[in-house]
């Protein structure tokens, strides 16, 4: 018999929020210090990639914990208040330096092994939002893709790392005014673009990113070393 079209099968769709399914999955096969793990930084122009490890209470798991790309900034801001009053959190931004260096996917998977490493709590298990596990962690893990939208540990370690970074980026817009990191933290808005065009690189710009790479003249590359380890290696919040 054809399946009439208000008959949509609902099977293998993922939850609407992320839940605690995951972290029960694993604390019935023994795990309890189970730390979700994120990124926030892969993709912007300029300043650092920098990701977070959470051990979230699961006596104390903060409501409305999200993606946080589908948060308010207000939202982000309030979760990540009720996030570092009542978990176990580390974060660590890999810097402009170590991103041009080695590559993005390298400096991020060093971020993510250095933040579950630096946890104020031993993890026994690792949650990853993504493809990979990071080599080198203290125990082992798994990855889960959108990770962020299905586990509550990863959906907090993705508005640590988020939060962690805007700051970072607005910080760098006092010493860089005239490139409104404060509005677009990094990413190749057309306002950034812009200002890149009208005044070249800075030393929080990503040389090994195009449109970088183009404009960037071997006069303002030999200066770069100047103040790039602003914010390198590590901001680490316990």
């Amino acid at each position: 018999m054809a399946r009439r079209k208000s008959e949509s099968p609902l099977l293998f769709e993922l939850p609407p929020v992320p839940t605690d399914a995951i972290e029960r999955r694993l604390r019935r096969a023994g795990h309890k210090a189970i730390a979700g793990v994120d990124e926030v930084g892969r993709g912007p122009l300029a300043g650092p990639v920098v990701a977070a490890a959470v051990i979230l209470d699961p006596k104390n798991i903060p409501e409305g914990l999200n993606d946080s790309k589908k948060l308010t900034a207000a939202a982000r801001e309030a979760l990540f208040g009720q996030i570092m009053a009542s978990a176990h959190v580390s974060v660590v931004a890999a810097s402009v330096l170590r991103i041009d260096t080695t590559n993005i996917r390298q400096a991020t998977l060093w971020a993510m092994a250095r933040a579950v490493n630096g946890l104020p709590l031993a993890a026994d298990h690792v949650i990853v939002d993504g493809i990979d596990v990071p080599p080198g962690i203290v125990c082992r893990g798994e990855a889960f893709v959108k990770g962020d939208g299905r586990s509550v540990s990863i959906a907090a370690a993705s508005i640590v790392a988020k939060v962690a970074r805007d700051r970072m980026m607005v910080r760098a817009a006092a010493h860089y005014p005239d490139y409104g990191f404060e509005r677009h933290v990094g990413y190749g808005t057309a306002f950034h673009l812009a200002a890149l065009a009208s005044l070249g690189a800075c030393p929080l710009h990503r040389t090994s990113f195009a449109p970088i790479r183009t404009l960037l003249t071997k006069e303002n590359a030999a200066g770069r070393a100047d103040g790039v380890d602003r914010f390198d290696e590590e901001f680490l919040v316990s």
